[in-house]
């Protein structure tokens, strides 16, 4: 297994966490679209009430990778 996977594997509450986000906070879960372009407009306007939200949860990574060179 590569080693990000192995990171964000253990990481995956946080992964969780903004997928809950988007589907209760910001209404983006599956439903009937008649058309395409409904299903466009809302995922759009999901994403963009998602950007506007003030805390998001993060991972931090410079702290997860390996120290490669450091002599």
């Amino acid at each position: 297994m590569d080693f990000m996977d192995r990171v964000l594997l253990r990481k995956r509450a946080v992964i969780e966490t903004v997928n809950d986000i988007l589907k209760n906070v910001c209404y983006i879960d599956h439903t009937r679209h008649r058309t395409i372009d409904n299903f466009i407009a809302n995922l759009v306007s999901g994403l963009i009430v998602y950007s506007f939200l003030l805390k998001k949860p993060s991972i931090e990574m410079i702290n997860m990778l390996p120290n490669v060179g450091t002599d």
